[in-house]
């Protein structure tokens, strides 16, 4: 957590060491470190992966989220099955899942996450706030392939070590940034997989300017995501006319009956 660390946000990472410390008396790190290494590598599905191949094939790689509330919009989905939410994204062409894992702000659990994974053969990221070593050993043991890791609410050597232990595990990392400076920290990161948000976690103003205004930082060998605030096709096809072939999408398709219909309809 840095000065720059949004208020919002710091009132969640504050939560975060709470759930660490409780969850650290009932398994403790050196178990859960155990439990994740003792893990079959075979059984990680490559997230990093799914997305280069599909975007080298010339198509949009989408993340769909499985999220059933969020701090601003409340619950977002009331019929909420993960598995069958999966089931959905799989048949409409998803590239990998995003699975909010938050219990306190966004109704989430490790448990979905394990229910959408068994569900289809998607790999999965990890959708949390991550900022103890637990947590990512945590997300390996509960199946997720990858985490993601966000730099407000990071400093840079937690970054480095969250992510060299994501890495010791076999685990991709999303990196996500959202301003000038966080884009700096990031690039100073091994993962080739990099989120830009564009919600401003500050003011949780929505604006797809964000991306376009950080692409001139992107460099060759990173395979940009794109997250939040893709609504329409001409969203899509915008982005994509700008070489932006990553895309995190969530509130659009679980607002829909069929999510994995408006994902085709989105972007195929």
């Amino acid at each position: 957590m840095t000065n720059d660390t949004p208020t919002i946000l710091k009132k969640i990472l504050q939560t975060k060491a709470e759930e660490i410390a409780l969850r650290s008396q009932s398994m403790p790190l050196a178990e859960l470190k155990a439990r994740a290494l003792d893990m079959d590598p075979d059984s990680l599905r490559g997230f990093y992966r799914a997305m280069k191949a599909k975007v080298d094939s010339g198509l949009p790689a989408v993340i769909a989220e499985v999220k059933k509330a969020s701090p601003s919009k409340g619950v977002i989905r009331g019929n909420f099955v993960p598995g069958q939410i999966a089931e959905s994204y799989e048949k409409g062409g998803a590239t990998c899942l995003s699975v909010l894992t938050d219990a306190q702000y966004f109704q989430g659990h490790e448990d979905f996450l394990k229910e959408a994974r068994g569900a289809c053969s998607l790999p999965v990221i990890r959708k949390d706030f991550l900022v103890d070593p637990y947590q990512i050993y945590e997300a390996r043991h509960i199946g997720a392939d990858c985490v993601l890791l966000i730099v407000a609410a990071l400093s840079e050597m937690q970054l480095q070590d969250l992510e060299g232990i994501a890495l010791e595990l076999g685990l991709d990392v999303l990196v996500e940034v959202h301003n000038e400076a966080e884009m700096v920290s990031a690039l100073k990161l091994q993962s080739p997989l990099l989120g830009i948000n564009n919600r401003n976690l500050h003011t949780f103003e929505l604006t797809l300017q964000t991306t376009y205004d950080l692409l001139g930082m992107v460099p060759a060998g990173k395979l940009l995501v794109t997250e939040s605030g893709i609504f329409g096709r001409d969203e899509v096809a915008a982005m994509r006319a700008h070489n932006v072939h990553g895309f995190l999408v969530g509130e659009a398709f679980m607002r829909a009956e069929e999510p994995g219909e408006e994902l085709q309809k989105l972007f195929f």
